[in-house]
């Protein structure tokens, strides 16, 4: 077991990802991983009843979840090689809209990439019709083994 789960290696395809979120939230959720590489990440969602708030509409968390998978993996993929993973230590995002249907896409690429730390920017906009839903900002701190151990 390593610190990105059952692999052996490091995820590097869409579906590697796809594979490692299946028995956690995002594969709770329907996420799916479309393109991945240092510079882009590209994932979606559908919009179902289990995604919504009570009030009927795109619950936040369900944006969030996407954006912040969506730039984690990103960060995944540009990590030193002497690190063991990342925690997100900030993230922020601005709802400028919303759906009751159809899918929900995410494209997050890295404004800073550096041995402690990335940010992550994530734009999510409802596929069918291009809309923005929302922006997110995510930042990742970078971690390596304990010295020592």
């Amino acid at each position: 077991m390593t610190a990105f789960g059952p692999m052996s290696r490091r995820p590097e395809t869409p579906a590697d990802f796809n594979r490692l979120g299946a028995p956690h939230l995002p594969g709770h959720l329907g996420l799916v991983i479309t393109e991945i590489d240092r510079t882009r990440v590209r994932g979606e969602l559908p919009v179902t009843p289990t995604t919504l708030a009570p009030n009927g509409y795109l619950h936040a968390g369900t944006i969030i979840t996407l954006a912040d998978t969506a730039c984690g993996y990103g960060c995944v993929m540009n990590l030193p090689a002497s690190a063991t993973g990342f925690t997100t230590i900030e993230l922020k995002s601005n709802h400028l809209g919303t759906t009751l249907d159809g899918t929900i896409e995410c494209v997050a690429s890295p404004v800073h990439v550096g041995r402690t730390t990335q940010v992550w920017d994530a734009i999510v906009t409802h596929k069918e019709s291009g809309r923005t839903l929302a922006l997110f900002r995510c930042t990742q701190m970078v971690l390596y083994p304990k010295l020592g151990t």
